[in-house]
C-alpha cells in the first residue's frame, strides 16, 4: 500500500475531498473526476462539477490534489518518511447563484476564488501493517482580507489487494476570524439588504471531516479513483445565519492516467 490514493477532492472544495499519499514514488497521475458538493459548507443546495486529479513529485517540486486541495510547490526530505515543504494552493470561492438560500435572501455578494501561500510538514509511517500519513499545513490567503487556515489531516490504509486500495481519512481545519467571516459573516450592510441578522465570527475550529478514499487499477496505466466525505461545521461557522445545516456531503469519482 505504498501507492497513492487519488483523491479527488479538491479541487475545490475542493472540498473537500481528497486523496491519500502514503509514500511518494516516481510516477505521475493526471485525470479528472465528477464531484458533487454543497454550494458552500452548510448549504442545503448540492452542486455538480468537474475537478482535476493531479499527482506529481519531482526531486523537490510537487503538484497534487491528494491532500484535499489543489496545490503545488517544493518539498525537502528531512529523514525517513518526514518531509517539509512550501506550497501555493487554489482556494475556492462561493457563487451565490448556486445556493437557493442565498438567492432567496438576495444575498448578492459572491466570494471570488483565490490563492494561498503556506507551508506544511508530513510524516509517513505505519501502525502495524497499515500505512499512515500525517499532515499539518498552514495557508495564508493572498487576499489579506480572507485570512488564514490551518489543516491537520490523518490518513490510514484499510485494504490493499486485488488492484484495489481503500483508505480512511479525517481532517480538522482551523480558521482565523477573517477566514471564517469571508464565508459565514453577515455585515451590517448585508443584513440591511437581506433581512438576515448581522453576524461577526471569531477564530477557531471551522470544520472537521471524515471520509473514505478508493482506487482500482483497470490496467497498468489507467486507474479509477473516488472518495466520499462527511464534513461538520464547528464553532462560529456552525452558528452563522448562512449555515442552513451543520453537515455537508462530498463525493467524487473519476479516472486518472499514470505516466
Amino acid at each position: 500500500m505504498k501507492r497513492i490514493l487519488v483523491s479527488l477532492a479538491l479541487l475545490a472544495p475542493l472540498a473537500a475531498a481528497a486523496q491519500m499519499q502514503i509514500t511518494p514514488d516516481d510516477y505521475t497521475l493526471l485525470g479528472a473526476a465528477i464531484r458533487t458538493r454543497p454550494a458552500y459548507d452548510g448549504s442545503k443546495s448540492q452542486v455538480n462539477d468537474i475537478v482535476p486529479v493531479v499527482r506529481y513529485y519531482g526531486q523537490h517540486l510537487f503538484a497534487r490534489t491528494t491532500q484535499g486541495i489543489l496545490e503545488g510547490g517544493a518539498r525537502w526530505n528531512l529523514g525517513p518518511g518526514l518531509a517539509v515543504g512550501v506550497q501555493l494552493a487554489y482556494e475556492e470561492g462561493r457563487d451565490t447563484s448556486e445556493s437557493a438560500f442565498l438567492r432567496n435572501h438576495n444575498f448578492g455578494d459572491d466570494v471570488d476564488a483565490s490563492g494561498s501561500v503556506g507551508a506544511h510538514v508530513e510524516w509517513d509511517t505505519k501502525l502495524g501493517p497499515a500505512p499512515v500519513s500525517l499532515l499539518a499545513r498552514y495557508r495564508q490567503d493572498v487576499d489579506s482580507d480572507r485570512g488564514a487556515l490551518a489543516d491537520f489531516r490523518f490518513n490510514v490504509g484499510l485494504y490493499g489487494q486485488n488492484n484495489t486500495i481503500i483508505a480512511l481519512y479525517t481532517q480538522a481545519t482551523w480558521a482565523s476570524s477573517k477566514a471564517t467571516n469571508t464565508f459565514f459573516g453577515v455585515s451590517p450592510a448585508q443584513a440591511a439588504a437581506t433581512g438576515l441578522p448581522a453576524y461577526e465570527a471569531g477564530s477557531g475550529l471551522q470544520h472537521v471531516g471524515l471520509g473514505l478514499l478508493a482506487s482500482h487499477d483497470l490496467t497498468r496505466r489507467w486507474t479509477l479513483v473516488g472518495s466520499i466525505q462527511e464534513r461538520w461545521l464547528q464553532g462560529d461557522a456552525s452558528r452563522s445565519p448562512l449555515a442552513e445545516r451543520s453537515r455537508s456531503n462530498y463525493a467524487n469519482a473519476g479516472i486518472a492516467y499514470r505516466f
